[in-house]
């Protein structure tokens, strides 16, 4: 699992919630859920 700001590399990762993004470039860091409320931990799983 990851947190936000975390780096993990390219690929999808998906939340708890369900919602899922997909990074592009190595340096881009895992952010909040685009969906949820802003108080909201998020954590991200990578996506096979």
């Amino acid at each position: 699992m990851y947190a936000i700001g975390e780096r993990p590399g390219i690929g999808s990762y998906r939340d708890e919630a369900g919602h899922t993004i997909t990074l592009n470039r190595p340096a881009d860091a895992l952010p909040p859920c685009p969906r949820c409320t802003p108080w909201r931990i998020t954590t991200w799983t990578r996506v096979p």
